[in-house]
């Protein structure tokens, strides 16, 4: 008999086992899945409607993986990791019915607000007329660059994830065979999706310095590279081919923070039959057998699916993966080059560029390098030097969103 297990959302995502280790070992299980991040746990859901019976097994107290939520300080609920929601796959929300389950996004259309040293700045709009306006306050003579730019952007997006089922990313295995061909006509979208650097792009279609550096980090967001290294741009265009509740291109912020995501996707398993264990750290994965835990015990299955890194996943496998796949992983980087800093603070920043303007606090705020800046810091930070400037992005949550911070904080 499956013990019912409380709401990952009422108890902050700690659903502990559902039953002693020994019964969930007795059990006959379809599917094993390691890790209880949001993949694994759409994954479960999955498999759940399709009549399997699955198991997830969470090593940590929490579920969530890198999407979840911490209580840092009392009364204010932390994501500290993912920060923002734009590439949640719209067949995802409508066929688990996340909206039912009390899923919410706003958004951020105010875009990217760029202050620079010298006092001018610049507000890059999702919204188009606005951002137009923008850039021919700002220059005028790159007006015409700029819709070209953006006439890339979505020509590349349409083609590779228009909103139909044609959406490369439903395809089981895309390869870059299939991106080519679907490029073959426009030069343009595949140098933006294959070959150029961030630095590429914007020279191909901006004059004024300032407003291409606006646009550089844009192309090394979690990613360890300058924008002057070639295939930059296709970090800007992934970030841009999301289509979430019809706004194409757009991030957002979800209602109770990004954990959420993961807490409801947890109660959408759970409600189609899904098992959640957490606290239970897999020792090894056995193909074909199930997994061995960290205590020693052996739980069955012929399918284990692994959402842990493919680092973690190559231990868990303890010499039996695959010699090409072992040999792809090992062959990868895996160098951090990311850092994020929560603030709580009693009132949203003020700019000295816009004093004045509450918009810019409802999108992502950079602080820009210069092109030759990112030339020569990014090789000192590849050296294990602290540039003399960074490149940052900043976000304030939502003001209406009381769930994650207490009543005036910020």
């Amino acid at each position: 008999m499956r013990t019912q297990q409380p709401s990952a959302r009422t108890s902050l995502e700690c659903v502990g086992l559902p039953a002693p280790v020994r019964e969930l070992a007795q059990q006959r299980w379809d599917a094993i899945i390691v890790g209880g991040g949001h993949n694994g746990l759409t994954c479960a859901a999955y498999l759940a409607r399709a009549g399997k019976q699955v198991l997830v097994l969470e090593a940590r107290a929490r579920l969530g993986g890198a999407c979840t939520i911490e209580e840092t300080w009392p009364g204010y609920r932390v994501s500290p990791c993912a920060y923002l929601c734009g590439l949640l796959h719209p067949s995802v929300i409508d066929e688990l019915r996340m909206v039912d389950y009390g899923f919410h996004w706003t958004p951020a259309l105010s875009g990217m607000f760029v202050p620079f040293d010298d006092g001018r700045s610049i507000q890059l709009w999702d919204d188009d007329e606005r951002c137009e306006a923008e850039v021919r306050r700002f220059s005028p003579r790159d007006v015409k660059g700029w819709r070209a730019m953006s006439d890339t952007m979505r020509r590349a997006r349409a083609a590779l994830r228009p909103p139909t089922d044609d959406d490369i990313w439903l395809n089981r295995h895309p390869s870059r065979q299939m991106i080519e061909d679907r490029l073959r006509d426009d030069p343009e979208a595949r140098n933006l999706v294959l070959h150029w650097s961030m630095v590429d792009y914007v020279e191909e279609y901006l004059h004024d310095e300032q407003l291409q550096s606006a646009f550089l980090g844009q192309g090394v967001i979690g990613t360890n590279a300058s924008p002057h290294d070639p295939g930059t741009a296709s970090v800007n265009y992934h970030h841009s081919s999301g289509r979430m509740f019809g706004v194409d291109g757009a991030w957002g912020y979800v209602r109770g923070g990004m954990g959420t995501v993961s807490f409801i996707l947890a109660d959408i398993a759970r409600d189609l039959g899904v098992t959640l264990a957490a606290g239970a750290p897999v020792a090894r994965i056995l193909p074909g057998a199930g997994v061995e835990l960290a205590g020693g015990e052996t739980i069955h299955a012929p399918v284990v699916i692994a959402n842990a890194d493919p680092c973690t996943t190559l231990r868990l496998l303890d010499g039996a993966a695959d010699a090409g796949w072992r040999a792809q992983v090992e062959a990868t980087p895996q160098l951090g080059c990311t850092v994020k800093v929560t603030l709580a603070l009693r009132e949203a920043p003020i700019f000295d560029a816009r004093p004045d303007s509450t918009d810019l606090h409802m999108g992502q705020i950079n602080t820009p390098l210069t092109k030759p800046e990112w030339k020569e810091y990014h090789p000192l930070a590849k050296a294990g030097h602290l540039p003399p400037r960074l490149w940052a992005r900043l976000y304030c949550r939502p003001p209406a969103d009381a769930a994650i911070a207490p009543q005036g904080s910020t």
